[in-house]
């Protein structure tokens, strides 16, 4: 396969992946409420470490399965990654869960699509070179659709925890996108420093969640429903197993700066799939979940996003 198709087929991967993670937060929302029904004496801490212990590591767990044989020689540059994908990652996820309780959701949804001019801003600094055309125009086109999607006042925004958490949130997740792009780790098996990265996750989890955990029963009792164990397992299938391992072995395909364009589409998905999916989640698991409504913000600021990915495709502007 020659290197562009290559690079084509990776977009059409991680666009894949992107869909997954965008399924991801409806099912999320409605497992939060479910579970604030289970054990309604526990905070929204609780609810997110044990989210991800359990997600990250079932999913560990399982990729032992399929990788065994090459994990027996797993290389010490495979265990640093894994280790620093981790560390990037959970981080990411905490401080965003967290600063959205100090901020608006629109505010943090869209500070947190910071790593599109994050990575751009890295890399003009560490090649001491400007982001081509296309990259800049693709990189205005994300930030004004997600600016569109997020419904943001700029006279009541602030720079508050909320605000700052979710910056730091978006920094981390940047570190997680060059950490795949790193020289040192090219040779790295995808296989093996995924199954590092679930597993360190879930671990770096562990103290949150024996710190903010209401007592010892309630570990079982946040999934003690057929509906929130089946929001889990779509959360560690599709959103994890699926999507993560297809990132990590794809994403090197592409440069860091156009896989953070592509991850952009994320909360455009979301939007989508809460058209439809809160009304199926409440009859499953009787909770109170309304659909979002289809709104002209939700089309134009999907175009702006859509038209931005499409760029990033294209031979359009390739040359200066």
């Amino acid at each position: 396969m020659s290197a562009e198709n290559q690079r084509a087929k990776a977009i059409r991967i991680l666009l894949f992946c992107t869909m997954l993670w965008g399924l991801s937060f409806p099912v999320m929302k409605a497992l939060a409420l479910a579970q604030q029904n289970l054990v309604p004496q526990a905070d929204s801490w609780f609810f997110t470490s044990l989210g991800v212990m359990y997600r990250f590591g079932i999913a560990g767990l399982i990729l032992c399965v399929f990788f065994w044989r090459e994990l027996k020689t797993i290389s010490r540059r495979e265990l640093e990654q894994g280790i620093a994908l981790a560390f990037f990652g959970v981080g990411g996820i905490l401080f965003q869960m967290d600063g959205i309780g100090y901020t608006a959701a629109s505010t943090s949804a869209f500070l947190t699509q910071g790593y599109c001019v994050f990575i751009p801003l890295w890399v003009a600094l560490t090649h001491r070179r400007w982001p081509s055309r296309k990259i800049f125009i693709s990189t205005v086109l994300v930030m004004a659709g997600t600016l569109v999607l997020a419904k943001i006042d700029f006279h009541s925004l602030k720079l508050g925890r909320g605000e700052m958490e979710t910056l730091i949130a978006s920094l981390l997740f940047t570190g997680q996108i060059l950490c795949l792009e790193q020289p040192r780790y090219a040779a790295n098996r995808f296989g093996n420093f995924t199954v590092v990265m679930f597993l360190a996750m879930a671990m770096f989890c562990v103290p949150l969640v024996v710190l903010t955990a209401p007592n010892a029963t309630a570990c079982w009792r946040a999934y003690g429903s057929l509906p929130t164990c089946g929001f889990l397992t779509i959360l560690i299938v599709f959103c994890t197993l699926i999507s993560y391992t297809m990132m990590n072995r794809w994403q090197k395909f592409v440069t860091a700066t156009e896989a953070g364009l592509i991850y952009s589409i994320e909360p455009f998905v979301a939007s989508v799939l809460s058209l439809f999916l809160p009304a199926i989640f409440s009859v499953w698991t009787a909770i109170h979940y309304a659909n979002e409504q289809f709104t002209m913000r939700l089309l134009i600021g999907g175009g702006f996003i859509t038209a931005a990915n499409l760029l990033v495709q294209s031979k359009w502007l390739d040359r200066k």
